[in-house]
């Protein structure tokens, strides 16, 4: 059986935003971060070892179910 993977698009709206890879299991761990700078585009995908992805600043998410902005802290 094949397993369907969901993408994630993720835009920098300024300088700094990070994006971190949590785990799948019992205990939740971080297992990878990203800087992006403005401007800058990651896609990325919800694998059998990333379960949730969190993003910090400001950046525009796209997923399948639709479109949302997070904010920065400043």
């Amino acid at each position: 059986m094949s397993q369907k993977n969901d993408f994630v698009v993720i835009k920098a709206i300024e300088d700094g935003v990070n994006v971190i890879g949590l785990t799948r299991g019992t205990d939740t761990r971080f297992h990878h971060s990203e800087k992006l700078d403005k401007g800058e585009v990651m896609i990325a995908q919800f694998t059998e070892h990333t379960s949730a992805i969190k993003i910090r600043g400001n950046a525009v998410i796209q997923t399948s179910v639709g479109e949302v902005q997070s904010e920065s802290r400043k």
